[in-house]
């Protein structure tokens, strides 16, 4: 079932927010503001997540507050890769943390944390104990990213491609499986923390990964998955179906929804990085996705039965 949904992926990040169209974050601020009445409207008692920060940056956590966007969330999520992209040390994740905690109230999730394998399988692997060692138990909800290589046929998220050299074929091999389904080192090191460490695994439109991933997360043990609705794929021919099938392959897990992507059409510009036209047209989305796959009746049944 579901139990949050996301606003947006990593407003902060250029690969997936546009600052030359919206430089102080106004849009992007009311855009939350009415996503989150929204959601709210449909389903009071769904847990709302402010988009996972990357990276890490209390000014744009202390803006969006001065803009009336934090009160329309309960959670701030973060996103690290310190071994990566990040110019900051994995034993400073604790501090990062304390650097949201010390602006917002609000509970901290880590929605994305990862090490890629590009240059060392074995680093991966100390990677994931590493990371479960700094924050298990320091924050209320964990996701490693990701459970499956990128297909090296298909294109990372990522404005500039090729020219950002080795650090955009990182994206590739983010995952504790390889794109061939057969395990990392990294896998037999996640697989102790699975209860406790969530995954984040992007599902793209009609991904054939879908079955099998359901496989292996449970028989890891895995309870909480994020992943994504994409607003862009709504307007792609039988789009409801493939969501309806991903939502129900999923639901034996708590799941976060992350929703984002803007469709060509309804950008300022024609690119998934643009802020809407309308913020009310993915306010609208938003409302949708929670009536179809996380109606409030749902929420009012499951505490009837307690």
């Amino acid at each position: 079932m579901i139990e949050a949904v996301k606003i947006w992926n990593e407003p902060n990040n250029k690969s997936h927010w546009d600052p030359n169209l919206d430089p102080e974050w106004d849009l992007f601020a009311r855009m939350t503001r009415l996503a989150g009445e929204a959601i709210a409207a449909e389903n009071p008692n769904l847990t709302r997540v402010l988009g996972g920060m990357s990276p890490i940056d209390p000014h744009f956590v202390r803006r969006l507050a001065d803009k009336g966007a934090l009160d329309h969330v309960d959670v701030v999520a973060v996103h690290g890769f310190p071994l990566d992209w990040n110019l900051w040390a994995i034993d400073e994740w604790p501090a990062k943390i304390a650097e949201i905690e010390a602006v917002t109230d609000k509970p901290i999730w880590v929605t994305e944390v990862g090490v890629s394998s590009f240059g060392s399988e074995e680093v991966q692997a100390w990677g994931v104990k590493k990371t479960a060692d700094l924050l298990i138990g320091r924050v209320p909800r964990l996701h490693w990213y990701s459970l499956y290589d990128l297909p090296k046929t298909w294109e990372a998220t990522t404005r500039h491609k090729e020219a950002e050299g080795s650090s955009y074929y990182r994206h590739f091999h983010m995952g504790l499986l390889r794109e061939d389904g057969t395990p990392k080192p990294g896998l037999a090191a996640y697989a102790p923390y699975a209860a406790q460490m969530g995954l984040c695994q992007w599902f793209h439109f009609e991904d054939h990964r879908l079955d099998e991933a359901v496989a292996w997360m449970k028989r890891l043990g895995v309870r909480h998955l994020r992943t994504g609705l994409s607003w862009a794929d709504s307007f792609r021919p039988d789009a409801l179906a493939w969501f309806d099938r991903q939502m129900a392959a999923l639901e034996d897990f708590e799941v976060t929804a992350t929703f984002c992507f803007t469709p060509e059409h309804r950008g300022i510009e024609p690119h998934h990085t643009s802020p809407p036209q309308a913020a009310e047209d993915f306010a609208e989305f938003c409302a949708t996705m929670v009536r179809r796959y996380a109606p409030a009746r749902a929420v009012r049944t499951a505490e009837a039965a307690e």
